[in-house]
């Protein structure tokens, strides 16, 4: 295809998005309620577990801040839910331009990782209850706790993002090991530091202080760099017998001479 044509094909697909994206946003207004109250959830559960030790109530502050705030949750709602179609347009328009062994590496790779990452951002809304108790507790005694919403809800999107991106790290070591720039052995001699490092990220990804929320993003991020390294075994073994086969396949060549 020309470059005017790629073009062509880039505006419509761009434009194809953005009409599902202005759909499901005019959608989910019509569910804002039900996606306010999962987004209140967490707090006041936090709340309920400390059961009256700490005053704390959200509150909105300024005029535009409901609607602001009606904006911003319906449009990553809408982000989210129409995130199948636009990632399709994405690999529609990629997809000419790579080979049939990358369009199958993808396929795979494209079907796995929309899973990890909805699992991820499941796993911090699930602990974003004990985060957020644990931070409620350093309030000091006889002042109350008047969380602003629209901080609220940044502070809680880009945790589950935290959590959603972690679980495609194990996924992008996959990649590079496909690529040919981690072996299976690399990342076996530098097991203690893999360990060390995703033990100091969870640390510093999980806002509170308890060992818990840590050992809840530490742990399966741990467990996919295992089935990670696994994968990149199997790969390279699987490539060192294509090697020796092509070898073989040389060596027994017997010249017309």
């Amino acid at each position: 295809m020309a470059l005017s044509d790629h073009m062509r094909e880039l505006r419509a697909r761009i434009i194809r998005s953005v009409s599902v994206l202005v759909l499901a946003f005019c959608v989910s207004l019509f569910f804002y309620h039900q996606l306010l109250d999962l987004v209140v959830e967490p707090y006041r559960h936090a709340v309920e577990i400390l059961g009256g030790k700490v005053n704390a109530e959200i509150v909105m502050s300024g005029v535009s801040a409901p609607l602001m705030l009606q904006l911003k949750l319906c449009g990553i709602a809408a982000i989210v839910v129409s995130s199948p179609y636009w990632l399709l347009q994405i690999w529609g328009f990629v997809v000419p331009g790579l080979t049939q062994r990358e369009k199958r590496w993808t396929r795979v790779f494209g079907l796995v990782a929309g899973p990890l990452f909805i699992a991820g951002v499941a796993l911090g809304y699930y602990i974003l209850p004990k985060g957020v108790e644990v931070l409620l507790t350093f309030t000091p005694e006889g002042v109350k706790n008047l969380q602003d919403f629209g901080e609220f809800f940044t502070f809680m999107t880009r945790m589950l993002l935290v959590f959603g991106i972690a679980m495609e790290i194990p996924l992008f070591v996959v990649l590079l090991n496909l690529a040919g720039v981690v072996s299976g052995k690399m990342l076996s001699r530098y097991r203690p530091w893999i360990i060390m490092g995703t033990m100091v990220f969870a640390a510093v990804a999980t806002p509170s202080t308890d060992p818990f929320s840590m050992l809840m993003l530490a742990v399966p991020m741990l467990i996919l760099f295992g089935i990670a390294e696994v994968i990149a075994r199997t790969v390279d073994r699987a490539r060192g017998r294509r090697r020796e086969s092509t070898d073989q396949w040389g060596d027994d060549e017997v010249s017309p001479l």
